[in-house]
């Protein structure tokens, strides 16, 4: 087993394949010799390096770096993997991946099928990485349309003996459902952030930090999510944009009527998706 990146979720991958005895050897692959050596004094990985071509060592690669490396990560993957060796991420966007590796298909060594763990923290590196990350939670599965059925049942199979439950769905569905569920709640989180004056830090609650924890994120990369995703998250911000202004309006009209629907609208939504 290979991991390309050993941060938090490349790190979880490790210590889940680890503690449910699903690989002897995790070969850990990363640009920092410091990132390494720490996911490997947490248990993420038995082996580290950083050079790629140690993916040709491996039955199974996962790419767990930001979405901008993706593309040309997958490239040199490919590239030194044994023929046959299937391949999967976990980035959160998927259509531009995707599509990158379709244009050359045909030419392809490895088997690539795109994922997306629906798990995660605001924390970073190996040292946040959980064993227990993937259990419980969604994994997209997010295969083209030439895809084999075999490729999908094997990424589906390996992220269900990590605990997930798997959910297979077009790349371009994927990103339309998470600009609503994730992209643009995070634009919306570090909008609320940002716009806080310095002088109201002390009096922020429970409310504040709840609404705003995951803009705590690495702006780097989640910059770079948003603009790969550009179309869809803008469409879902409209949205949000769209229904914000009416409550505005209905407060400026002291329209008690109209401004609470809204609010047991949006309770009701919440409360369906639970704690």
């Amino acid at each position: 087993m290979a991991i390309v990146g050993v941060g938090l979720i490349g790190g979880s991958v490790g210590r889940a394949l680890r503690d449910r005895g699903l690989a002897r050897r995790v070969v850990g692959i990363g640009r920092s010799t410091a990132s390494l050596a720490e996911a490997r004094r947490h248990g993420a990985i038995t082996e580290a390096t950083i050079d790629v071509a140690r993916v040709a060592e491996a039955d199974l690669v996962v790419l767990a770096t930001g979405v901008a490396a993706l593309p040309k990560l997958l490239d040199a993957v490919d590239a030194a993997v044994r023929p046959g060796t299937l391949i999967t991420d976990t980035g959160s966007t998927k259509a531009s991946v995707v599509a990158g590796w379709e244009r050359r298909r045909r030419s392809r060594r490895g088997r690539f099928v795109g994922a997306h763990p629906l798990a995660g923290s605001h924390r970073r590196g190996a040292a946040a990485a959980d064993a227990t990350l993937f259990a419980g939670r969604v994994t997209v599965v997010t295969p083209a349309s030439a895809t084999p059925p075999e490729d999908v049942a094997d990424a589906g199979g390996f992220w269900s003996a990590l605990g997930s439950t798997v959910f297979v769905m077009p790349p371009r569905e994927h990103d339309r459902i998470l600009a609503a569920t994730s992209h643009a709640p995070h634009l919306i989180a570090a909008a609320i952030a940002a716009a806080t004056p310095a002088a109201g830090r002390r009096f922020t609650a429970g409310g504040w930090r709840d609404t705003t924890r995951i803009a705590a994120g690495d702006p780097g990369l989640w910059a770079d999510i948003l603009l790969d995703n550009a179309g869809p998250v803008a469409a879902a911000t409209r949205r949000i944009a769209t229904l914000a202004e009416r409550m505005v309006r209905a407060i400026e009209a002291g329209d008690r009527r109209r401004l609470v629907a809204i609010l047991e609208r949006a309770k009701e939504e919440r409360d369906a998706v639970g704690s």
